[in-house]
């Protein structure tokens, strides 16, 4: 508990820290394999609802964290050179992952219903396409991206956070 604050305000003390951290612009990296949804499908629609997502700990990060107008990396994975291969940008709250309520979808989860919905995504809308994919393999010789999220060994999360600096660095890049 902080000092000098009676103990009935202590949880005003923790959620402005929250506010505070949860409001400010916040960046992402989006992976996808190529084949089943690549940057130029994204490109053609515009926008789609990121699907699909079946790890809690995504989930929590785009039930909880992720905002409208937050940005992200657009990373192809599963490809000869995984790379990040463009931009795009947080276009909803979170909403319902219908495929998961879809008994012919193979992400569907019986326990999760229109009701109570277990499993929620965001939207998310195309910015533009890099000039050059970023390469895996480059993003791990570039110094100041060691603690990347992507970089970590026995990551597989199709959403990591990204700090301001991994941002600024990446994009200089490109």
């Amino acid at each position: 508990m902080a000092r000098n604050v009676p103990e009935d305000y202590s949880f005003l003390l923790l959620f402005t820290r929250y506010s505070l951290l949860v409001t400010q612009m916040q960046y992402w990296l989006l992976k996808t394999d190529a084949e089943s949804y690549s940057i130029d499908d994204l490109k053609r629609d515009g926008t789609t609802a990121w699907t699909g997502v079946r790890n809690y700990q995504v989930r929590n990060y785009m039930r909880d964290m992720m905002k409208v107008g937050d940005k992200g990396f657009f990373y192809h994975s599963s490809t000869a050179e995984p790379a990040i291969v463009g931009i795009c940008e947080v276009a909803s709250g979170p909403i319902a992952d219908e495929t998961a309520l879809d008994p012919k979808d193979s992400h569907y989860d019986p326990k999760s219903t229109p009701a109570n919905p277990i499993w929620m995504c965001v939207e998310i809308k195309y910015v533009k396409h890099l000039k050059r994919p970023i390469t895996l393999a480059e993003l791990r010789k570039t110094k100041g991206l060691e603690k990347m999220g992507i970089l970590q060994k026995g990551s597989r999360f199709s959403i990591t956070p990204v700090t301001e600096k991994e941002w600024k660095i990446v994009t200089g890049l490109a």
